[in-house]
């Protein structure tokens, strides 16, 4: 009687097998990480989530909403004109909650069909032309003034009134942007202190004095000092949720106007480009309750 004996695998014949094999985890694991790669990107693009970079955050009652200083500069620019229109923040949290749905709150060029801007609003629907509508002040006017046409807005659902302001093909997704509109107009209203804080590198360019002064003026209907210095500036406001609303506007637009500090009373927010940027310290001396007083980079021959 004959007895066989398999002849065990040689190694060279495993070769293929576990080259096959590691193709395919080297497959999964690239696709695993283009699939992360553009998740991110979509969530930067959409919210400007924190990736360690610039980045401004708006907290208020339990919750905080991050985007980048180009959207938070914005942001600032729509509830600063409705504060100095006297308008409600509920009005802020309409445009606000319109503006991210519309254009994630960038001052776009293009959009559906002639659709520009912020709101992204049409010049062949009489909303102005494409260079107005282009011009932040312009078409956050423009909105406000079509709502406040509206008969009750300040009890509406978002839906509803931001649908007869704007007539979108989606009227129900302004609502997904309800709770981010509420924080940032609370926020930039004065109704939350120290709840605006941004992570900034240094600036590269110098404070514009008139373009922070004009900002002031057309935006909160307020009027700025600026030193003889050129560093220093002063903001008298009537009491201290004014002084609030205006300390965390300079901060929002602080990448813009190359603002180094902001202090309210004896609070101050420091730009830095590490996570201490990310509140409000205690101040040597408080400057007041209605007092704010920003800290500006000057010009070269300022120095």
């Amino acid at each position: 009687m004959s007895t066989s004996f398999s002849r065990p695998p040689l190694a060279e014949e495993h070769a293929p097998r576990r080259r096959r094999l590691g193709c395919l985890l080297g497959s999964l694991l690239v696709g695993a990480l283009l699939v992360t790669g553009v998740y991110v990107g979509v969530e930067w693009f959409r919210t400007g989530m924190d990736l360690g970079g610039q980045v401004c955050r708006a907290t208020a009652a339990g919750t905080t909403v991050t985007f980048t200083p180009e959207q938070m500069d914005n942001a600032a620019t729509i509830v600063g004109i409705g504060m100095g229109r006297g308008l409600p923040a509920r009005a802020g949290t309409i445009a606000i909650a319109t503006a991210i749905q519309e254009s994630k709150l960038r001052n776009i060029d293009y959009g559906d069909r002639d659709s520009l801007g912020l709101f992204q609003q049409r010049p062949s629907q009489g909303w102005g032309t494409p260079e107005q509508i282009l011009t932040p002040e312009f078409s956050t006017n423009a909105f406000y003034d079509a709502l406040v046409r509206i008969d009750g807005y300040q009890d509406m659902v978002i839906t509803e009134v931001a649908q007869e302001v704007q007539r979108s093909a989606f009227p129900d997704a302004y609502a997904d942007h309800e709770t981010e509109g509420r924080v940032i107009a609370s926020t930039l209203a004065g109704h939350t202190a120290e709840s605006m804080v941004c992570r900034l590198d240094a600036p590269t360019g110098h404070t514009v004095h008139d373009d922070l002064v004009v900002d002031l003026q057309s935006h909160l209907g307020l009027t700025g000092t600026i030193d003889a210095d050129g560093r220093t500036l002063t903001v008298e406001t009537a009491d201290p949720q004014q002084a609030w609303s205006v300390g965390q506007y300079l901060v929002a637009k602080a990448e813009r106007h190359a603002v180094t500090e902001v202090q309210v009373d004896d609070r101050r927010w420091v730009r830095r480009s590490g996570p201490t940027s990310l509140e409000w310290q205690s101040a040597d001396a408080s400057v007041g309750p209605t007092t704010v007083v920003a800290t500006l980079t000057p010009t070269p021959t300022e120095s």
